[in-house]
């Protein structure tokens, strides 16, 4: 600290407005305080400051002005004042509105009876910048754990996952990263792997054609799959690839899918063809689902059944959701099969997307193998079997059976009224039986005059009315 060489001499004839002048211009609030600190005078300049402050402190203790965390602070100034110290501290004043003005003081001694100058400088606006610089950096802590988090999963998801998959600068076409599964296919460690250009791990005639791929990729953004071998590789893999620009430069995911063993592919094109080509073609819908309902894979009959293009649409979907019956059929299958391990030949119905319902029977098998259990549906269409079991006009199923076939597709009430129509039926056979066709015996033995049973036997088709006389 500086101070005048000659105050006396450069400062004389100042008289009190000219310093209080001086005063009010160095400092955003001064305080004239006696000795026990009770407040004098008070200048505040600035209008802001003075329209959120209670400026009514003149013969006010300053320790009453200040909150009850600052009074320790101003305590301290006014014993380091007696000490012959100028020590600066920042107090807090209350606002009317909850909010504290934070100000610092520092105090100078007037004469020999202890009156002192407290001088005092806003720090709202120091304060609000601290304020915004805390909010940055706890945003950007919360930016970067989410990057890491990210970055996390990230670096999980190439471990665990069991495909080759690499990163490839789209325009020098080397590796810039590879997860373990592609270090293990192109025989070299991952770390090592990058830098590598990814042609080296193909021969000649296959490198040539991997970086016409990725030159596709570049410059349209999208390629069809490139089928080809790494070296040492005993099977064939599909290459398949997304392009994405990092830091102004293009780079391309790449994963490298298996097609299976060479000699296996070799022995299926000539032979018969595999299960899962087999169950894809079949013309009964195969469905296979977690053991909570939701679609792993499903073949093309499934997706006809329900009125959908791809695989896609159905994936993670409940198969709940085309059931006939929501919320029974799918929870009766899986609880049968928990306790069964199978079903066979379930009747109910299946709804497309577009409001088409076929009648279908579901076969399910449980595989509660390996880590991940999974439940096997079989979905017949039975739609031609039902039209060609049908009876021309209104006629009525026969036995009970029948008629529990219809539970799921017709409502309880027109169950009722079959069931009665079915007895009604078969109690007219019956009579007609015991009293060998006599119709005037039977009507009295049913309990029903003549008139009645001819309307039910028109009903229900029974006998030759026309052709036949009355007995």
């Amino acid at each position: 600290m500086k101070n005048f060489k000659a105050p006396r001499k450069a400062l004389t004839g100042l008289d009190a407005e000219t310093v209080a002048g001086l005063i009010v211009s160095s400092a955003d609030i001064a305080l004239i305080l006696d000795r026990r600190g009770v407040i004098r005078d008070v200048a505040i300049p600035n209008a802001e400051l003075l329209a959120e402050l209670d400026g009514n402190w003149v013969g006010k203790s300053l320790l009453d002005v200040v909150t009850k965390d600052s009074q320790p602070k101003i305590e301290m100034l006014l014993r380091d004042l007696s000490a012959g110290q100028v020590r600066a501290r920042q107090v807090n004043h209350p606002l009317a509105d909850g909010r504290t003005a934070p100000i610092v003081y520092a105090l100078s001694p007037l004469d020999d009876e202890g009156r002192c100058l407290a001088q005092g400088r806003d720090l709202r606006a120091v304060a609000a910048l601290q304020q915004r610089l805390i909010e940055a950096e706890q945003s950007l802590e919360r930016d970067y754990a989410k990057l890491r988090l990210a970055e996390t999963r990230y670096r999980l998801l190439l471990q665990s996952i069991g495909d080759a998959v690499l990163t490839v600068d789209a325009s020098t076409q080397k590796i810039v990263e590879a997860n373990p599964a592609a270090g293990r296919l192109l025989g070299d460690d991952p770390k090592r792997l990058a830098g590598r250009a990814l042609g080296d791990s193909f021969n000649a005639q296959t490198s040539r054609l991997v970086g016409e791929w990725l030159a596709g990729l570049r410059t349209a953004g999208r390629a069809e799959p490139l089928r080809l071998r790494p070296n040492g590789a005993t099977r064939d893999f599909r290459l398949n690839g997304v392009l994405f620009r990092h830091e102004n430069a293009s780079h391309a995911l790449l994963r490298l899918e298996p097609l299976g063993d060479v000699a296996t592919r070799a022995a299926a094109s000539a032979g018969p063809a595999t299960l899962a080509e087999v169950a894809q073609r079949l013309p009964d819908a195969i469905v296979v689902t977690a053991s909570d309902g939701r679609i792993i894979t499903s073949n093309r009959a499934f997706l006809d059944l329900v009125q959908l293009a791809t695989d896609e649409q159905v994936r993670n979907e409940s198969l709940e959701r085309w059931l006939g019956r929501p919320g029974v059929d799918l929870g009766v299958l899986i609880a049968n099969l928990k306790q069964h391990g199978t079903v066979r030949l379930f009747a109910t119905t299946l709804r497309g997307e577009y409001g088409a319902a076929t009648d279908v029977e579901i076969s399910a098998v449980a595989i509660d193998e390996g880590a991940d259990p999974c439940v096997g549906f079989s979905i017949r269409n039975v739609d031609r079997r039902r039209a060609s079991e049908a009876r021309p006009g209104r006629e009525l199923p026969r036995s009970v059976e029948q008629l529990t076939e219809l539970v799921g597709r017709v409502s309880l009430k027109g169950l009722v009224r079959e069931t009665t129509d079915v007895i009604e039926r078969l109690c007219i056979e019956a009579a007609l039986e015991l009293t060998r066709d006599n119709r005037a015996s039977a009507a009295e033995m049913l309990g029903l005059s003549r008139q009645s049973l001819y309307v039910k036997l028109r009903r229900y088709g029974l006998g030759d009315l026309d052709g036949k006389a009355e007995v």
